[in-house]
């Protein structure tokens, strides 16, 4: 069993890949630089190559590269004009990785990003990233440009699965799609939440059957979406739709909930491994959104140490892997 964790592409460097090693991790997930942009890279061969050099710094330091992350563009969510390029670009990047051997891709379908809240303060002064919705309510931003019903999201994103998931299937790469964060199944800042519960998720799969087409297993997420966390990892494990997990823990559910340390929040975090375990799940297990620790500046280092080793412990207590 391994253990993945993500930079962004501006901080893949020596220093934070030996760290990442040091501390126990064993696969790499990066945020490329934007695709088809001036700033970023404009062909799939230049993504190939920006690939396998990422892929060759990651094993110099005995690190595998496997995954890459990107966010769902708003020419694609909202259906605009460019949407055919952009789900021509996506196709390269999937093509890209194909030639580079990076074999997995996570992503988000939500034309607004997370929502948070003022953090709550927890053990040892930490900062707890917080979603208070009666908060949210109160304080909430206005993107006009964003409005999309939820007829309209089912739409788009059948219409990008129709065109994607064929291309990801012959490259041989699969696509893990995250849980709107947080999960509530209703318009938040004027745009329809489509990937908030388990039975979104399973009617996503169904637009476009395929072992390509598969999902980000966020725990945290599904912790929120408030079911029953293990009848969950047994319910998408049975239909071999986890890729990777996203191994953290929260207090709290849907409309109010805390990012906690992994060790004190709602879930028992062993009997979740064991979960895994017993559903035949073997790909990796990444932590994320770490709290914030006091004196802790440089890139969260402390958390992610600290959610790394919690992990490691698990994987060998429950898969009983001490590789």
């Amino acid at each position: 069993m391994r253990i993945q964790d993500q930079l962004n592409h501006a901080h893949v460097n020596d220093d934070n890949l030996a760290f990442y090693r040091a501390i126990g991790v064993d696969d790499l997930t990066v945020y490329p630089p934007p695709f088809g942009s001036p700033e970023g890279l404009s062909t799939r061969a230049e993504m190939a190559e920006y690939l396998k050099a990422v892929r060759k710094q990651a094993e110099s330091h005995g690190l595998r590269f496997t995954n890459i992350a990107l966010g769902g563009p708003d020419e694609i969510t909202l259906g605009r004009a460019e949407r055919d390029a952009k789900i021509e670009e996506w196709c390269d990047v999937l093509r890209a990785m194909g030639d580079a051997g990076v074999p997995t891709l996570g992503y988000n379908f939500k034309p607004i990003g997370n929502f948070r809240t003022t953090s709550a303060i927890g053990r040892g002064g930490a900062r707890y990233s917080t979603f208070d919705y009666d908060e949210w309510e109160r304080t909430k931003g206005a993107w006009p440009d964003k409005q999309i019903d939820e007829e309209g999201m089912w739409a788009n994103i059948t219409y990008f699965l129709e065109r994607v998931i064929p291309v990801a299937e012959e490259c041989g790469v699969r696509m893990a799609l995250h849980p709107d964060d947080p999960p509530i199944a209703e318009a938040m800042g004027g745009a329809a939440r489509i990937v908030s519960t388990l039975e979104q998720y399973e009617r996503i799969f169904s637009l476009q059957p395929s072992d390509a087409h598969a999902m980000l297993f966020c725990q945290g997420c599904v912790t929120e979406m408030g079911v029953d966390v293990l009848a969950a990892i047994r319910r998408m494990a049975a239909q071999n739709k986890i890729v990777y997990v996203h191994f953290r823990n929260v207090k709290g559910a849907r409309k109010y909930f805390e990012e906690v340390f992994v060790d004190e929040g709602d879930v028992d975090m062993l009997q979740a491994m064991q979960t895994y375990k017993d559903a035949g799940f073997n790909g990796p297990f990444m932590m994320d959104h770490t709290p914030q620790i006091p004196g802790d500046v440089e890139g969260a280092r402390a958390g992610h140490a600290l959610a790394t080793g919690y992990i490691r412990a698990m994987i060998q207590v429950v898969y009983g892997d001490h590789s």
